[in-house]
């Protein structure tokens, strides 16, 4: 299928074949979720901890007698009943990634893709190169085409210019090809893709 190609100055730039097998997919919600659920839990530290009762430094002499005190029998101090005791089944350090595969990835990615042009959400320019890193300009530029909240995905390399341009910008993210993903395209309102990108993205998903 043809897409437009326009320029940031919103001029037209002619217009640019997309493979159907990428960008015409029917949609599938449950690929989509398992990715964005596999690519979240990777991010995940897993560094949260607390101490159990055998990490306590606390008495483990025996303050009770064994029967008629009408309590428990304990034997430490450290058991989690008591204030500064262990806590039980507390969160311990560990990886929350999972395993997906590589084609179910690549095939989200197509998901995401085909999603945003099946909800004209989708947009090509010819490139993303400023003359000059200013924000206030870009911005300026941005409103004029509409994008509030867009992602930016750009070929191998992002133009300095714009990537200095756009970090103060709310709600505009920009990324090089290699960094395109599922969570990042679905979150964000529009996303706008060079023509390098283009490229890019079908030598990666063909």
């Amino acid at each position: 299928m043809k897409a437009e190609v326009k320029k940031l100055d919103a001029s037209k730039a002619g217009d640019i074949e997309l493979a159907d097998a990428i960008y015409a997919l029917e949609p599938r919600a449950d690929i989509l979720h398992r990715v964005v659920v596999w690519q979240l839990a990777k991010r995940r530290a897993g560094t949260h901890k607390v101490k159990i009762r055998s990490e306590i430094n606390m008495t483990t002499k025996k303050f009770g007698k064994q029967k008629g005190g009408g309590t428990a029998r304990h034997g430490a101090r450290s058991a989690n009943i008591f204030r500064g005791g262990g806590v039980v089944h507390g969160p311990v350090v560990r990886s929350h990634a999972t395993d997906l595969q590589k084609k179910v990835r690549k095939l989200g990615l197509r998901l995401a893709l085909s999603a945003k042009l099946r909800d004209e959400a989708l947009f090509v320019v010819e490139d993303t190169k400023l003359a000059t890193a200013k924000t206030s300009g870009l911005r300026d530029t941005l409103n004029k085409l509409g994008f509030n909240n867009a992602l930016f995905i750009d070929g191998a390399e992002v133009d300095p210019n714009f990537l200095l341009a756009a970090r103060n910008i709310p709600h505009i993210d920009v990324l090089p090809s290699q960094g395109a993903n599922v969570y990042d395209i679905l979150r964000h309102d529009k996303l706008v893709l060079t023509r390098a990108a283009v490229a890019q993205l079908e030598a990666r998903l063909k």
